[in-house]
């Protein structure tokens, strides 16, 4: 696949770049339509979310460099050529709630009403971004046949072309992972409109649905960040599914009406 979408002289807008921002796009659009539903302060959300999303891709970067150093300890000006690929999900992922956690602190805001708006919207921002890593030919799963990819019956025929990366066929475990957030993404909207859902039902939802994923689609990985002979993703993976049945377990031992998802708002907000 070619990465790059057009090219103007040496500056170049390439489709990894152009995969994260539609994803970002989309998110904040699901998030604005999210808090108007429950007026919810358009400032504060906007506020939240570019701080998030800034900071999430800084950390996304920093936690890609940090496991692949031996990649740019000779070349540290490559570090910031992100839009070439290298962006850790989990990194961004842990900056982000990171950011929303002491921002929402700073306002008085309720710190799992933001998470839960902001689950189904960075489950589909990663269902699409993921698309960038077909374009650069990354984050696949080790090598097969065309008969085989043919046998599984959900792979589009382009995106097996776009496997054939230098004459061999590889899983495309990037279409996989898409695909489940984007099932992830449409069960969100199901227990959203639940009249039992409670607070952070969506973020501990996130926590069990993406980590289970991502645990068994990485060990197809063959090029995953690895801590000694362990693959980093798995083990984030592990401790996120564990941190979303906990937070499951502990809201549905409240009683049947406390902290209901509809009724709770972000209040005593100061700007």
């Amino acid at each position: 696949m070619n990465p790059i979408l057009f090219s103007i002289g040496n500056f170049e807008i390439r489709w990894y770049s152009v995969c994260i921002l539609l994803g970002i796009i989309i998110a904040y659009l699901y998030i604005r339509l999210e808090s108007k539903k429950y007026k919810e302060p358009k400032d504060f959300m906007f506020n939240v979310t570019f701080w998030s999303v800034i900071f999430g891709l800084i950390g996304a970067r920093i936690y890609y460099v940090v496991f692949n150093w031996q990649l740019y300890s000779h070349d540290i000006l490559s570090i910031f050529r992100f839009w070439e690929g290298g962006l850790a999900i989990h990194g961004g992922i842990i900056v982000g709630l990171i950011t929303i956690y002491l921002y929402s602190k700073k306002k008085k805001a309720r710190f799992l009403k933001i998470t839960d708006i902001a689950a189904p919207a960075v489950i589909i921002a990663q269902s699409i971004g993921r698309w960038g890593n077909f374009f650069n030919s990354e984050a696949h799963g080790p090598a097969t046949t065309l008969a085989t990819l043919k046998s599984h019956g959900i792979i589009p025929g382009f995106v097996i072309d776009g496997m054939n990366i230098n004459g061999i066929y590889y899983e495309p475990t990037f279409y996989y992972e898409s695909l489940w957030c984007l099932l992830g993404f449409i069960i969100c909207l199901i227990i959203k409109g639940r009249k039992n859902t409670k607070l952070g039902d969506l973020t501990a939802f996130y926590l069990i649905w993406y980590g289970t994923g991502r645990f068994l689609i990485e060990s197809l990985r063959t090029d995953s960040l690895m801590l000694g002979g362990l693959k980093v993703a798995q083990i984030v993976s592990v401790i996120a599914f564990i941190i979303g049945i906990v937070m499951f377990i502990f809201n549905h031992n409240k009683g049947k009406f406390d902290d209901l998802y509809k009724d709770t708002d972000i209040d005593d907000v100061r700007f």
